[in-house]
């Protein structure tokens, strides 16, 4: 019987075959987006077990569960590694079509060589072949890194954090790159007085000065930005639900800041003229340092209030939001672009509707005083981060921009197990290219073929991002 996760996954026709074991296959990953732990990886963590390291972190797996009926003691609370374990392997076989199915198998044969069907059945025979390996010192957070020949990864980190663990691993010499990332959420949500109060709060203490106003505010945050800039970051991001704006002055912005401050209620109109002036002040920051700027637009945090307070956030739970935002976003990078402080950017959205809004946007703020695809149709994210997904942002980005500029794939994830989904980004982009050669589209142009296989996987980042 043909192994599910063979040399040829997912490449149908000869080209493909061609370009991905040519020039695909052996590139390093530069991970450039993802929740990782630093703190994880600088104790260099061992698991006891496959379930820890599989579905600890992994909220995709989590919310397939509960679509299994499976009781949430078996998913987050208390239930045993084992139960989880073969609870997931129960799952699996009624995941056919949903990308998790591949990424499973893929993960379990690059990182175990494990080359079996999932299923309840076999569960038993996979936790003890996983198990045998993965308490090993050669199953460590960094050797699994190294697995996947990871050259640079970048965490997502609040403005706040010490960077300890990002710092200790550079002194210890690891080879591979961890950087943080400057995720500037908690400064700009001011709508959410209670923890927006409590992190200025915790700003101030850091900072060790009074933060009474906005001018303080933007001075506080300043400092923060370039002591994650000294410790290696080079990228921001903030998640955008709604796009936001409000033409205003500095001032509005400093009194609408000072009523939160006194615990005053503000309006939706107050609330958007304080997140532009944010909004503003954080790419002009990003601009003066030579950082990226990344946007993720369009969640719907936490539909499910009674299951939010049962089992907290980040656990599966978020849905895609349908707001409209092509006008805000155009007005917030025009009021950084007017100035000619508008940084790398690059823009992701939750919506697939939405790749078309973004594609076409992104053409109108390139710059030639900048490196070529200077603003970015960042890659399929979250929802859309399966076969269809990426191929709707990859054909979106080349019918309106240029494809060959692409900063290709991150990972996105909590999990040190999901590096493979570079190697499923990278098969679906060579039988792309591959299909278009085969079907008369692209000329069969080894030299061309191979600069853009290689540009899309590896070099457009290494470049973009310098790292």
């Amino acid at each position: 019987m043909k192994s599910f996760i063979c040399d040829d996954f997912q490449l149908n026709n000869e080209t493909a075959k061609r370009l991905y074991h040519s020039y695909a296959k052996t590139l390093p990953i530069i991970d450039y987006h993802n929740h990782l732990s630093a703190q994880e990886i600088f104790e260099d963590i061992t698991f006891d077990n496959i379930a820890q390291a599989w579905l600890g972190h992994d909220h995709y797996k989590w919310r397939a569960m509960r679509s299994n009926a499976i009781d949430e003691s078996f998913i987050t609370g208390s239930g045993s590694d084992r139960d989880k374990f073969e609870h997931w392997c129960a799952t699996v076989p009624q995941l056919i079509g949903n990308p998790l199915y591949q990424w499973t198998h893929l993960e379990l044969r690059r990182y175990f060589g494990i080359d079996a069907i999932i299923n309840a059945n076999n569960s038993a025979q996979i936790w003890e072949e996983a198990n045998a390996k993965i308490s090993q010192a050669d199953y460590s957070a960094r050797n699994m890194i190294r697995m996947m020949n990871v050259e640079s990864l970048c965490t997502t980190d609040d403005p706040l954090d010490d960077l300890r663990y990002h710092k200790g691993l550079a002194d210890a010499g690891f080879e591979v790159k961890v950087l943080p990332t400057f995720r500037a959420d908690a400064l700009y949500n001011i709508d959410r007085a209670e923890a927006f109060l409590k992190w200025v709060g915790r700003l101030s203490e850091v900072v060790e000065f009074a933060i009474d106003d906005i001018h303080a505010l933007f001075e506080g945050v300043s400092a923060r930005f370039d002591y994650f800039h000294q410790a290696g970051c080079r990228l921001s991001d903030m998640g955008l639900a709604e796009v936001d704006f409000e033409e205003c002055t500095l001032d509005d912005a400093d009194q609408v800041f000072k009523k939160v401050l006194a615990g005053s209620a503000i309006s939706p109109q107050e609330a958007a003229q304080f997140k532009t002036q944010i909004f503003k002040f954080i790419g002009q920051k990003n601009h003066a340092l030579g950082w990226t700027f990344q946007l993720h637009i369009g969640v719907l945090q936490d539909p499910n209030k009674r299951r939010f307070a049962e089992v907290g956030p980040v656990a599966g739970f978020s849905a895609i939001n349908d707001t409209c935002f092509a006008k805000n976003l155009s007005l917030l990078l025009n009021a950084l672009d007017f100035s000619r402080q508008l940084p790398q950017t690059i823009l992701y959205c939750l919506n697939p509707r939405d790749n078309y809004v973004l594609a076409g946007l992104i053409g109108a703020f390139q710059d030639s005083d900048a490196a070529p695809g200077k603003v970015q149709f960042g890659s399929a994210w979250w929802f859309n981060d399966q076969k269809d997904g990426m191929l709707e942002q990859l054909k979106a980005l080349a019918n309106l921009g240029l494809l060959g500029r692409f900063v290709g794939m991150l990972t996105d994830s909590r999990s040190l197990l999901s590096f493979p989904r570079h190697e499923y980004f990278r098969r679906i982009v060579c039988n792309l290219l591959g299909e278009w050669v085969e079907q008369g589209e692209l000329p069969d142009d080894e030299a061309l073929l191979k600069d853009t296989v290689e540009a899309i996987c590896y070099r457009n980042a290494k470049r973009y991002f310098a790292l």
